[in-house]
Formats: C-alpha cells, sequence, structure tokens
C-alpha cells in the first residue's frame, strides 16, 4: 500500500490522481484498536477482508486507522451495510487514541449511520457550519467531549440507497474544511475545524459495513 504522495513520486502520477487505500488482499497500510483485544489479543478482530472487500463486522468496537497521516485530500469510500441498517462512520483527521469514553480517537467523524449519513460528531475536535444552534442545539450546550452537544446534523436526509446497495460517500478535506456528499447530494460543509490533518479511520459500530474501494486523491 502506498500513499498518495508516494504514489505521485514513484509513478509519475499527475497532481490529483487517485490511489487506493485499500488493496484487496489484506488490511497491509492499517492498524486496530479494539480495547476488547487488549486482554484477549486473540479475541474476534471487527476487521476482516472477504471476497476483495473491506469489512467493518460492527463488534467487537473499535476502530481502523491508517499508519500514514494525511492533509489536504479527498476520499471515496464506496460502502453498503450488507445485513440491516446500523451504525459505522469515517473518522478524519485522527490523533490521540481512545480520546472519548475509553474508544473513539480524537477526531472528526463523518457519520454513516443508515438515515443520517453526513451528520458531523466531534470527538475532540470542533468545526463550525452555518445555522449552528438549528443544527447543534443551544450554544451554551456546545463541546466535544462527554455529554455535549457533539452532534451537528446534516442538510439533508434520504441521500442513502436502499440496504444491499452501494453507497458513494466523498469526503474533501481542505485546509480546515470539511464538505461531505452522499451519492451526489452535498449533506455537510463545516469550516475553521480545529484539526487539519491526521489519520483516517473507520469504525466497528455494531453494524455489518462492506466497502468496495477506499480512494484518496490529493486536493
Amino acid at each position: 500500500m502506498v500513499t498518495w504522495i508516494a504514489a505521485v513520486a514513484l509513478a509519475g502520477q499527475s497532481h490529483g490522481a487517485a490511489v487506493s487505500l485499500f488493496n484487496g488482499n489484506d488490511l497491509d497500510g492499517w492498524f486496530m484498536d479494539v480495547p476488547d483485544l487488549d486482554k484477549n489479543p486473540n479475541g474476534k478482530k471487527p476487521f476482516i477482508v472477504r471476497d476483495g472487500k473491506l469489512v467493518s463486522l460492527g463488534t467487537p468496537g473499535g476502530h481502523l486507522l491508517t499508519k500514514k497521516e494525511y492533509h489536504d485530500y479527498k476520499l471515496t469510500a464506496v460502502y453498503r451495510f450488507s445485513a440491516k441498517p446500523g451504525n459505522c462512520g469515517i473518522l478524519v483527521h485522527a490523533s490521540k487514541l481512545r480520546r472519548l469514553y475509553g474508544m473513539f480517537p480524537q477526531s472528526m467523524e463523518c457519520q454513516m449511520q443508515s438515515g443520517d449519513a453526513g451528520d458531523f460528531w466531534c470527538i475532540g475536535e470542533d468545526i463550525v457550519v452555518p445555522d449552528m444552534e438549528k443544527r447543534r442545539g443551544p450554544k451554551e450546550k456546545w463541546g466535544v467531549d462527554g455529554d455535549k452537544n457533539r452532534r451537528i446534523l446534516n442538510l439533508t436526509d434520504g441521500s442513502e440507497k436502499p440496504l444491499g446497495q452501494w453507497n458513494t460517500y466523498v469526503i474533501l478535506c481542505k485546509g480546515r474544511n470539511i464538505t461531505v456528499w452522499v451519492n451526489g447530494d452535498l449533506v455537510n460543509d463545516g469550516h475553521d475545524c480545529t484539526a487539519d490533518h491526521g489519520k483516517i479511520a473507520i469504525q466497528a459500530e455494531g453494524a455489518e459495513v462492506e466497502f468496495k474501494s477506499l480512494m484518496l486523491e490529493k486536493a
């Protein structure tokens, strides 16, 4: 597995050429952070490769993170909930492991939960969007930890395809801006994020999700 930086240097690709974060065979370039495995390293691992797809089995809860850090990029993920609707997410600008609830790394989550794809969840990082109080609640309750209002509602629901069909999820991280599209619909657009680089992470959060591709290109 190579990052887009390495790909450009080694192959002479154009400035915005896309490369895959997933090679279709194994989890090279990634590592798992799964609290349940601390005491039982041989226990069930929630991330596997199956039939050429990267699969988050949903349990036990944890994260699959890139070994490399990235900034100024567009990530395009093709995914589906394969068995039942549920929860998952892609985290950008991930840094300190287990920053929240002894589970979630410090990051900005781009939500994939069924019916809510495109919400932002602040995990030790923050971001600004238009109509902030309408979409996040009273200002005095905003925060990035614990019981604070960490969720920022997306611009539109209903962009996801029916269960079992493939969705295209695009995240553009440029400077301190984060913009998200689901199946071509603009679903969130934030600015003044408190981070502008970090690892990329995929969640295991209760439901099985298949990723057919994860393509990264420089923005």
